[in-house]
């Protein structure tokens, strides 16, 4: 793990790419699962992360430019952990809040954003907090 040099309050992180395919998950699971591990996170908030970053990969990877490259950023900050996944798309479009995966993502890490960058990149950030209900960040 590495310092992000001019990000203040960010300890460490940790990114990962892989092929913006669903075989590859597995991989950001388990990177979730040890980093979450790492913070103390108790059984079932690092159960509901992995879950979380789960179906915010699947959300990417359906509108995913084919043979993309889906990013993964793991931010440890103090007691919390954010998780930004990102992969190029076909029409930029940003997730529905008001969708059932929306919903789940939401009562399973917390904070959830989304932005969509100028070149048709989505980004789905979600911030868990150790300790915090379900639902809060």
């Amino acid at each position: 793990m590495s310092q992000i040099d001019g990000e203040p309050g960010v300890k460490d992180f940790v990114e990962v790419r892989l092929p913006a395919a669903g075989a590859y998950l597995s991989v950001l699971r388990t990177a979730t699962a040890g980093l979450a591990a790492r913070l103390d996170f108790t059984l079932d908030e690092i159960e509901d992360l992995r879950i979380a970053v789960d179906e915010a990969c699947a959300i990417l990877l359906q509108q995913a430019v084919p043979g993309s490259i889906l990013s993964c950023v793991f931010q440890l900050v103090g007691d919390s952990l954010r998780v930004t996944v990102s992969a190029p798309t076909t029409d930029g479009r940003a997730p529905e809040r008001d969708t059932f995966a929306w919903t789940v993502l939401s009562a399973l890490a917390g904070e959830v954003d989304s932005t969509v960058g100028s070149d048709n990149t989505v980004s789905i950030s979600l911030h868990k907090k150790r300790g915090g209900s379900p639902g809060q960040p």
